[in-house]
């Protein structure tokens, strides 16, 4: 017999289950490297994990609009960056995530070069695209982690996004050190997390 405290920890533990982040949690592990994300100063970048998927942006309305003005088509594109990632298919240009951080991590990607998202892996990047909220190109923009290097894991970017775009997770580290080829082994085991490789 399942008693009334069980029955309820079940249906809350079934429901959790059943609620999707936008972002997939386990993006590192469950895609590929699909680009690189690079600054002109030829130290910093992140890169783009694919594949993509036609998500919360294809279905929002504002960012639908602004696609057929700019006679562009919604594609997938994939999570940028990696301890600070976002799923560009699922953001829908809201800039909470850019207002939100208190070091300025996040970008514009449209407002330093206006391309296409699809075309943001073949640019080289200064970082001066804006950080202000209001001031996204349209809703085809997508807000970018540019100084990833610089976040401090306040979480902010995460709470505020309206879509559930955005996942900071500081052990993802590995997976990005794994890809640049800077992996560590030794370090990894140790008690401090392994210096960031750029």
């Amino acid at each position: 017999m399942i008693s009334v405290h069980t029955y309820g920890l079940y249906n809350i533990q079934t429901k959790i289950k059943a609620i999707k982040m936008p972002i997939d949690p386990d993006f590192p592990k469950n895609h590929q490297v699909s680009g690189k994300i690079e600054l002109t100063d030829g130290e910093h970048f992140h890169f783009m994990w694919g594949p993509g998927k036609v998500a919360e942006a294809a279905e929002n309305e504002e960012v639908k609009a602004a696609y057929a003005a700019r006679g562009e088509q919604i594609v997938p594109l994939g999570v940028s960056g990696t301890m600070v990632a976002v799923d560009w298919d699922s953001c829908v240009a809201d800039g909470a995530c850019i207002e939100a951080c208190p070091v300025q991590v996040f970008q514009w990607y449209r407002t330093e070069y206006d391309v296409p998202a699809t075309e943001a892996t073949k640019q080289k990047w200064n970082g001066t695209g804006s950080t202000v909220k209001e001031e996204r190109k349209d809703y085809t923009d997508k807000a970018d982690a540019i100084r990833e290097h610089d976040c401090i894991w306040c979480m902010a970017c995460v709470s505020v996004c309206p879509p559930q775009a955005v996942k900071v997770d500081q052990s993802s580290l590995e997976f990005h050190e794994k890809a640049s080829g800077t992996f560590n082994e030794a370090l990894s085991k140790g008690s401090a997390p392994p210096p960031h490789a750029h």
